[in-house]
């Protein structure tokens, strides 16, 4: 029997006047964090939350995001986390298919999630409403936490829907608890005196687990910015002396563009971590070199809590890849007939181990499609050295097949990246009548550089071979970003492809 809310007890036990979580001038020791926690979750079972009841929470990255977090699960709830962006529409999707009866919502969201309540029957308690507050003063704090099993739901994570409707992964307590050990102890190292920036949504996995859960595991600090902007999070990293930078590829090169030698002192800064999509070579380096941190990539989804694999910090590491295996896990790379993939041959990962999900709530045909034989199939091909280390190509529906040749966009994306004047890039494929299907390239320039579209394909066209290079190059003002700061290439729109070109 366990419950991930077990993390902060302890930690409560043991750091009690450490700083637990900040949020500019506001700050929650760990004790003060405990008792909120289980004050809310007294409150929750006054309102008739029974253990197992899912409880939706809808709030950007601010200190009441881990007081309600840890305060469902202590009561024995399911969290059930919201993108605080959500519309009525979507958050009413989310709520009826969970089955939550309750859900808390920040005040910037109040709105939206009230609408949504109203359409499915849920209760929603604004986080600013007289009710909650009353609720709050009138509870007694909850000794300790429901015990729960291994394999009882934790948090029920929905995906983007990149691919369709959002499927909700079922995370247990020992999916979560084992992933979030294996990140703290042999991933980040992390102790009690470290800081960690917590600029990663916290209703994603990456920043639940890597950032918050790890954090809250060891006695950490994890401070807060509710929306990522280079120039704060570099402030926010003097001011609070951080010394863990978690972050999505988009993050580095805004920082990299952002930062500024003599206002900027990061010098406590002794590790960066990447994940989320591909980091370009020339930006991993072009960080280490200007910020003076190790910087070392991972590999996960919301499915495998998420950190499936690590470029391990007492090991080798190779610039570009996604490392090993993290503990407890295994990975192996499979051919579209089901085979093992040939050695040095690409095919999608597949991943199994005690950080896999149970399942997709309430959804046998997919949980079915991407669970087989124990495996979890990503979705995602990658190729694997000599040494065991993993290489992402792509994702398996972003492949663009021109002219009956495979062109991975990652591999354009590395490219484009070596261009001097490329702040950010993203490779599709349109419909194109002569080869089935065209490669172009969406170019954001860094500020103040100048090249044209010519220029850009020119320089491509150099250095790869004749098909793979976009023969469509559009400069944008920005590029279309999800919760995570993540390229949405879905939403990316190109020109029509020009008249055929053979060569």
């Amino acid at each position: 029997m366990t419950n991930l809310a077990t993390l902060l007890v302890n930690s409560a036990a043991a750091h009690n006047a450490r700083i637990a979580v900040r949020h500019d001038d506001t700050a929650l020791t760990y004790e003060q964090l405990d008792e909120a926690s289980a004050r809310l979750a007294d409150a929750l079972r006054d309102r008739g939350v029974q253990p197992g009841d899912a409880v939706a929470m809808t709030m950007p990255n601010v200190p009441l995001f881990p007081v309600a977090y840890y305060g469902i699960l202590r009561s024995g709830g399911v969290v059930v986390p919201m993108n605080p962006l959500l519309k009525a529409r979507e958050a009413a999707f989310v709520l009826r298919d969970s089955g939550a009866r309750m859900a808390l919502a920040h005040p910037m969201c109040a709105e939206e999630i009230a609408k949504a309540a109203a359409e499915t029957g849920a209760t929603c308690l604004a986080t600013d409403s007289d009710t909650f507050h009353t609720l709050l003063r009138a509870a007694q704090p909850l000794a300790g936490v429901v015990e729960r099993a291994d394999d009882d739901t934790a948090v029920i994570l929905y995906t983007s829907g990149t691919t369709g409707t959002p499927k909700g992964a079922e995370l247990t307590h020992r999916n979560l608890l084992t992933n979030t050990a294996a990140t703290a102890q042999t991933l980040l190292l992390l102790g009690p005196e470290d800081v960690l920036f917590g600029g990663l949504p916290l209703f994603h996995a990456f920043g639940q687990t890597c950032a918050m859960n790890a954090s809250v595991a060891v006695g950490a600090t994890l401070t807060l910015l509710p929306r990522f902007n280079a120039e704060q999070a570099l402030d926010v990293m003097r001011r609070d002396g951080v010394t863990v930078f978690l972050g999505v590829p988009t993050m580095y090169s805004a920082l990299l563009q952002a930062r500024r030698p003599d206002g900027h002192d990061v010098s406590r800064l002794r590790l960066a971590v990447s994940g989320g999509a591909a980091l370009p070579v020339e930006v991993l380096h072009d960080f280490e070199r200007t910020l003076g941190a190790t910087v070392l990539e991972g590999y996960g989804l919301s499915e495998t809590s998420p950190v499936a694999s690590f470029n391990h910090p007492d090991r080798s590491r190779k610039a570009g890849s996604i490392g090993t295996p993290v503990r407890g896990v295994e990975m192996k790379l499979v051919a579209d007939d089901g085979t093992p993939a040939e050695p040095g041959a690409v095919g999608e990962i597949a991943v199994r181990g005690e950080n896999v999900m149970k399942g997709y709530f309430n959804n046998p045909d997919a949980s079915a499609c991407a669970l087989r034989d124990g495996w979890f199939y990503t979705g995602d091909l990658a190729r694997v050295d000599e040494d065991g280390f993993y290489y992402i190509v792509d994702r398996k529906k972003d492949l663009i097949i021109r002219g009956g040749y495979n062109v991975y966009p990652r591999e354009i994306e590395e490219v484009l990246y070596g261009h001097p004047a490329v702040a950010e890039a993203a490779v599709v494929g349109v419909p194109e009548p002569l080869h089935g299907e065209e490669v172009a390239a969406v170019v954001v320039l860094r500020t103040g550089e100048e090249a044209t579209s010519q220029e850009i394909r020119d320089y491509v066209k150099e250095r790869v071979a004749a098909y793979k290079y976009p023969r469509i190059v559009t400069l944008a003002t920005e590029l279309p970003k999800g919760p995570t700061g993540k390229i949405l290439k879905r939403e990316i729109i190109v020109p029509p492809a020009p008249a055929p070109v053979r060569s």
